[in-house]
């Protein structure tokens, strides 16, 4: 194969597998929901090569599941999975946080400042996906900052979109009170402690796992495998 026919589809398979992952974080394919490849590859435009690669990468993530003569499917994590994935975010967190108070700056400060001010914003119109979006940008930009690759790798391979998506579309989640929750961290950097920052994330993620404990359910996945001809839509169709 020419290399760069093998480059082309690898960034096809990323921006399949980004499509795919935000129809699953929007609801449109629920726990339980089949993803089927021919059709993905129909309303994408793409062959099924990289649709089966962006489904690869998403199985690697925890987000999808593939069972034999069953294919693929959308998995519902299991609340002791996604309260793990808390405690390894606290650690790898406040380390980050520790790596990189020497370096802050008053822009940093901002730019985390303007993060929380948009949870609190998409919080009160209801907006979950701009909530999400700007939540998992606050706590990925604590970890750049500590400018430690490695560490950024690892958190990274906790899919903390998708986890703290689920934080907030749990049925019963005060939206506004995630969002309020990263004022403590905000506080600590701007104070320039170490101490507290470690001391708050560590809490803020107890708080986290506390309420997703009592709201997410670990029953049977929601939806029984969509058909193909019943799958949601990835390409928004005008009426």
């Amino acid at each position: 194969m020419h290399p760069h026919a093998t480059i082309s589809r690898s960034v096809l398979s990323d921006q399949v597998k980004d499509r795919l992952l935000q129809a699953i974080l929007d609801g449109r394919y629920p726990p339980g929901a089949r993803i089927v490849e021919t059709r993905v590859a129909r309303e994408l435009g793409t062959s099924q090569a990289p649709v089966r690669e962006a489904l690869r990468d998403l199985e690697a993530l925890g987000v999808v599941e593939t069972t034999a003569f069953r294919g693929a499917r959308v998995r519902r994590p299991s609340t002791a999975e996604l309260l793990e994935a808390f405690v390894i975010r606290a650690e790898l967190e406040s380390l980050a946080a520790t790596l990189a108070m020497p370096k802050l700056t008053d822009a940093d400060i901002d730019e985390l400042d303007g993060y929380v001010t948009e949870m609190q914003r998409a919080a009160a119109v209801g907006d979950t996906h701009a909530e999400a979006t700007a939540d998992a940008a606050f706590h990925g930009r604590v970890v750049e900052m500590a400018g430690n690759s490695t560490l950024l790798r690892v958190w990274r391979t906790l899919e903390p979109f998708s986890r703290t998506y689920i934080t907030i579309v749990a049925p019963g989640a005060d939206r506004r009170q995630i969002a309020d929750q990263h004022l403590p961290v905000l506080d600590a950097l701007r104070q320039r402690s170490t101490d507290l920052a470690v001391e708050v994330l560590h809490q803020h993620f107890a708080n986290a796992a506390a309420m997703l404990g009592r709201l997410w359910g670990d029953g049977a996945a929601a939806t029984e495998p969509h058909e193909a001809d019943d799958s949601p839509a990835l390409i928004e169709r005008s009426a």
